[in-house]
């Protein structure tokens, strides 16, 4: 008897995707029907927060409430026990489980090609395919918001991205596995694609994204982040958002956590395949700091470690970011992996058409001695982010398209692309009903970042913009 796994045929494939509309109607998703004894969004955030760095917590509130755009990236966990009282289609995928529009951008890919892709991945587990569209359509109404955009040309922008993900789904549905394993979009071919897309103000700062990610490398790092002391080169306090061990704590700790330091830089790279690990052991840790990084992490364990290699000029900058359980682990399935950093890093793996070469996971010691997981990756290596505040319509529906394809691309990957697209079909109810949904959430976001706002007016939570 053959043991060889059962594959589906396309058609099979499918029809499981049309059945799924009988149970979960494309024009269902408009709807953001939230349950009458919907836990406070404050205390959610809170929950968060208990095991996080405490120093730190007052500056994750005050990013968050910068904006209402600034509260929904951080708001991960909010609209993750939102989404699991919605009805499901039953198809699944390896989610980014924070798919906003500011988690794409630009880095360098391994041949030194500048890519567009996901680039944030803490929240990573297989999970509902719309729940990523769904948070990636809010996120674009909120920035329209934000910008002041009238409802109808938020609409179209949200509408546009969506069919940009089921165009972009269908397409993927007629292609072989490795055609679509292979696909990724290059800066070049994004200046092509768009270029008529764009106005000249869209096209400059096209331009200028490109131009600047491809600066922003680990020798601007290095410039930008250390100095020379008596001889030696350190990272450059900027408190309290960049910290070296040694103002952090005593001498006598400093030694000890620097030494917990140099063995998750070594010991990491047992999760690099043979030829990465071999780079990694050329270099060798000079210094060390903690790091304050993004709006929903600030508060989470996260180190920058200055390795140098040949002489004192040829640096590798490693972030170590702890991974903490996934915002959807309470409403989808558990991860397969034991080890958060590893789940973090085998979901970047399976998302991104190309990854940091020095991507790896590793569990060690922090400050208190508590093990913890963390993920690792070069610092900065040619990336580059969107600036939605100065964008047009216009500029935003174009955005908007291009991350809805790379989005459909990461699902293609993963999950059924076949039943995706068949949910989907060719017309756009879909993308209507989304417009519907983002519009709908959009609301509750400025409502739940209200409530952030007077929770800190009345002392309930301590808030300082840094």
């Amino acid at each position: 008897m053959s043991t060889q796994e059962h594959h589906p045929a396309p058609e099979e494939r499918a029809a499981r995707g049309k059945a799924a509309r009988g149970r979960v109607p494309r024009s269902a998703h408009a709807a953001c029907e939230l349950p009458a004894g919907r836990t406070d969004p404050v205390e959610i955030l809170e929950r968060q927060c208990v095991d996080r760095v405490p120093d730190l917590v007052p500056i994750r509130y005050g990013r968050m409430l910068r904006s209402p755009l600034s509260f929904y990236r951080g708001a991960a966990a909010i609209m993750a026990a939102d989404l699991g009282t919605q009805p499901r289609t039953g198809i699944e995928a390896q989610l980014c489980g924070d798919a906003h529009l500011l988690n794409f951008g630009l880095f360098s890919s391994p041949e030194r090609r500048l890519v567009f892709d996901l680039n944030d991945f803490d929240e990573t587990l297989p999970g509902p395919w719309e729940w990523d569209v769904k948070r990636l359509a809010a996120s674009l109404a909120i920035a329209g918001r934000d910008n002041g955009f009238p409802r109808k040309r938020r609409a179209d922008v949200v509408r546009a991205t969506v069919r940009s993900y089921r165009q972009a789904m269908r397409d993927f549905a007629g292609r072989g596995n490795l055609e679509v394993w292979y696909t990724r979009y290059e800066a070049e071919r994004l200046r092509a694609l768009f270029a008529d897309r764009l106005d000249q103000q869209g096209r400059r700062r096209l331009s200028q994204a490109l131009e600047s990610a491809r600066t922003r490398d680990q020798q601007h790092a290095f410039q930008r982040l250390t100095e020379v002391v008596d001889g030696v080169r350190r990272i450059a306090a900027d408190p309290p958002l960049l910290v070296p061990l040694g103002d952090l704590m005593a001498d006598d700790r400093r030694a000890e956590l620097e030494g917990r330091l140099r063995l998750l830089a070594e010991r990491y790279g047992r999760s690099l395949a043979s030829d990465r690990r071999h780079l990694l052991s050329q270099f060798r840790m000079a210094d060390a700091a903690r790091k304050v990084v993004g709006v929903g992490s600030v508060g989470t364990r996260c180190w920058i470690v200055l390795m140098l290699g040949r002489d004192a000029d040829d640096p590798l900058i490693l972030q170590a970011k702890e991974a903490v359980p996934s915002v959807l682990a309470p409403y989808a399935r558990p991860s397969a992996y034991d080890n958060e950093g590893q789940r973090v890093v085998c979901g970047q793996r399976l998302m991104q058409a190309v990854s940091d070469i020095l991507l790896g996971w590793e569990r060690a010691a922090g400050i208190d001695g508590r093990q913890r997981d963390f993920y690792v990756r070069q610092l900065r290596d040619g990336k580059g982010s969107a600036r939605p505040e100065r964008m047009s319509p216009g500029q935003m529906r174009v955005y908007g398209e291009l991350c809805g394809a790379t989005l459909a691309r990461a699902h293609a990957r993963s999950g059924d692309r076949i039943a995706i697209a068949a949910y989907l079909g060719g017309g756009d109810a879909f993308d209507r009903a989304l417009a519907d949904f983002a519009e709908a959430y959009a609301d509750v976001n400025e409502q739940d970042f209200l409530a952030l706002a007077e929770a800190a007016d009345h002392g309930r939570v301590v808030a300082r913009d840094a």
